[in-house]
């Protein structure tokens, strides 16, 4: 077994350990405060559904940013900071910026790392690092702990629950067809989009595969016309009105769970990505031309 696919199956006894660890931290977004949140790759696709799932359950304005294209000059409460490393300069170059003009938090994997003494509060999630280079546990605990943080949410399950919807995602064989199709659409509403965006992420990572991710409602706007026979339209959380009937006329395969929790979805797809890799003789541990952190040269 690759250590991808060992560190993807250890998510939901770490979503639990985020829960009970965000319930004894102080440093957490405070309801009403303007909070912007920020992170490269796979966390900034994880700072984008925390953003949406703050905001929707009323805590406050909540916006998410690649770290590189933080807006200078916006005034924010808080800044959240998500990176499994604690090393990638383009986070430890804005936490610069931001030292003393407003509170940072960081999440990280590092109990040692720059990052430690970039931030005014620092999460470390050390029990969910990872060895891998391809990001799976990190990036969901993280939003797991963030998600504790925000307490019960209109609409979206207990964290408690999503870990039980997890296990389930980890055990359950593929389809068939999906694992068969030549590409895959990954589609999502809200918070849902960020996931989306990671599940086409992960497959490009680890297999190379012909991904795309869009917000679900846009998908009819051009998108669609993409999908047909032995292609793929994945849908996290809810399906739009409709939507089943029009990837049923393109002759593409219809993916939705919408019993199951969006972040335990993205563990089926999560695996979808090792095995495809697999089946075409990659590493899914050491996908090409990546590195654990991206760390830039001065010059």
């Amino acid at each position: 077994m690759s250590r991808t696919a060992a560190e993807i199956a250890t998510q939901p006894a770490c979503w639990r350990r985020a829960a009970e660890t965000a319930a004894a931290f102080e440093g957490l977004p405070r309801p009403g405060e303007r909070v912007a949140v920020i992170g490269c790759g796979t966390s900034w696709h994880m700072a984008i559904a925390y953003a949406a799932l703050r905001e929707a359950g009323g805590l406050g304005e909540t916006d998410a940013f690649a770290s590189s294209e933080f807006p200078a000059g916006r005034a924010y409460d808080r800044v959240v900071a998500i990176t499994r490393s604690g090393t990638t300069t383009e986070v430890l170059d804005l936490l610069a910026k931001l030292r003393g003009a407003v509170p940072t938090l960081a999440l990280t994997a590092g109990p040692r790392t720059p990052v430690r003494d970039a931030a005014d509060a620092v999460a470390v999630l050390d029990w969910a690092d990872e060895e891998s280079v391809v990001q799976t546990r990190f990036a969901t605990t993280a939003l797991a702990f963030l998600r504790a943080g925000l307490g019960e949410l209109p609409g979206v399950k207990p964290l408690a629950d999503a870990a039980v919807d997890a296990e389930l995602a980890i055990t359950e064989p593929l389809p068939e067809a999906v694992v068969a199709a030549e590409q895959w659409t990954f589609l999502g509403r809200g918070w849902a989009y960020g996931l989306a965006l990671e599940a086409g992420l992960k497959l490009r990572e680890a297999a190379g595969a012909w991904t795309e991710s869009y917000p679900a409602m846009e998908y009819r706007h051009g998108p669609i016309s993409i999908t047909g026979p032995n292609r793929v339209a994945w849908v996290f959380g809810a399906l739009p009105e409709g939507l089943a009937g029009d990837v049923a006329r393109t002759g593409g395969t219809l993916v939705a769970r919408q019993e199951a929790d969006p972040l335990a979805d993205l563990i089926r797809a999560q695996r979808l990505a090792v095995t495809l890799a697999e089946s075409k003789g990659h590493d899914p541990d050491r996908p090409r031309n990546l590195t654990r952190s991206v760390i830039l040269s001065a010059s």
